[in-house]
Order: structure tokens, then C-alpha cells, then sequence
């Protein structure tokens, strides 16, 4: 029966909202990647929202366009330079601890005159504000219950599910961005060796014709014509 209490108090727990908050604060910082294409000669910057006090990661990757190469720079919310790259084709940065604000990311293209690029970033939150929501499963039962139903050991292994499926998503993502850059590198590729294949084939038609209009030159009767 104490057991059955225990779970029945678990499950009230996650589908109620905690007492004295009753649903209120502010939503929490989600994780999100991006693809977007960056034009030859532009700048583009992006606008992310973080909390005080959590990490926040961040990784690009170039996965299309000549050079695979990009400018890349991070502002913190008081304007402070944290990171300025220049012609990289990828990059990973760690802010911790955050500032509350906005922070700036920008993407430069402007050295490059013709070539577009395909840029992929993503941005990677560990916020504690988890990590106190976690602890509030041992205040959901009594002592006593939570004795008999080893909440501890409960949490632990779900806090560690968690964290390897966060991981495996995230490595799921960049190994797609791999594949993208890798799959847009071998299609420029082909497009160079059609190009020039078609052109060997071209040059190769007219060195025969070529040869052969020099060959009948040789052959051809010069003698006058008799009147």
C-alpha cells in the first residue's frame, strides 16, 4: 500500500503544477538548430534568449557553397566580443555561466563576391533551473515512502536517461549536417567533372575533324585541269 501511495503521489506530482507557483514563471529555454542559406556578400545575425547562471553551447557548420568557409562572431547582452572567427568551416563555443539577455550571433559571408553558403548552427542550454525541478520529486513523498520505493535511485537513472538521449540527439544532428556537407561536396564535384569531361569530349571532336580536313588537304589533286 505504500508503495501503491508512492506512485500515486509521483504521477499527481508531474500533472499538477508545484504548490505556492500554481503554473506561473517563465517558460524554459529550449534547445534549436537551424539551416539557412547566407548570400554571397552578406551578413546575417541571429537573436537567442538565455537565462542567468546555465551554459549555453553553441556549433556551426558550413555544410554547402565554395570553401565551406563562413565568418562567424558571439556578443554577449552588454555587446562583449566572446568569440570572432574568421574563414572557418565549422566551430563549437561554450558560454558558461550566461548572462540574462540576448545574445548576438553572426554569420559573415562578405569576402566572398559569388559563391552562397549553407550554414547549420544549433544551440545547446543546461540550465540548474532542471536541476532544482529534479529535486522536488524527493519533497513529493514522505520519507517513508520514498524509502520504500528508493525515489533516489528512481531519479538518478531517469536524470541519466535523459542526459544520454539529449547526447544522441544532438550527435544524431551534427552527424546529418556531416552527411549534408559531405553529400553537397561530391555534388559540386560531379558538376566539375561533367563540365570538364564534356569539354574534353568537345576539344577531342575538333582535333578529328581537324585531322581529317588536313589528311584529305594532302590527298586532294592539285594538277590543272586540261581546257
Amino acid at each position: 500500500m505504500m508503495a501503491a501511495g508512492a506512485v500515486l503521489a509521483l504521477a499527481l506530482w508531474l500533472l499538477l503544477p508545484p504548490v505556492g507557483v500554481g503554473g506561473a514563471g517563465p517558460p524554459p529555454i529550449q534547445d534549436g538548430e537551424f539551416t539557412f542559406l547566407l548570400p554571397a556578400g552578406r551578413k546575417q545575425c541571429f537573436y537567442q534568449s538565455a537565462p542567468a547562471n546555465a551554459s549555453l553551447e553553441t556549433e556551426y557548420q558550413v555544410i554547402g557553397g565554395a570553401g565551406l568557409d563562413v565568418d562567424f562572431t558571439l556578443e554577449s547582452p552588454q555587446g562583449v566580443l566572446l568569440v570572432s572567427e574568421a574563414r572557418k568551416a565549422d566551430g563549437v563555443h561554450t558560454v558558461e555561466p550566461t548572462e540574462a539577455g540576448d545574445y548576438r550571433l553572426c554569420f559573415d559571408n562578405s569576402f566572398s563576391t559569388i559563391s552562397e553558403k549553407l550554414v547549420f548552427f544549433e544551440l545547446l542550454f543546461d540550465s540548474w533551473q532542471d536541476d532544482e525541478e529534479a529535486e522536488g520529486w524527493a519533497e513529493a513523498v514522505e520519507p517513508e515512502e520514498m524509502l520504500d520505493v528508493k525515489m533516489e535511485d528512481i531519479k538518478e537513472s531517469m536524470e541519466t536517461m535523459r542526459t544520454r538521449l539529449e547526447r544522441s540527439i544532438q550527435m544524431l544532428t551534427l552527424l546529418r549536417a556531416f552527411e549534408a556537407r559531405d553529400r553537397n561536396l561530391q555534388e559540386d564535384n560531379l558538376g566539375r567533372v561533367n563540365f570538364w569531361s564534356a569539354v574534353s569530349v568537345a576539344v577531342l571532336l575538333l582535333v578529328a575533324a581537324l585531322q581529317v580536313c588536313t589528311l584529305k588537304r594532302f590527298f586532294q589533286d592539285k594538277r590543272p585541269v586540261p581546257t
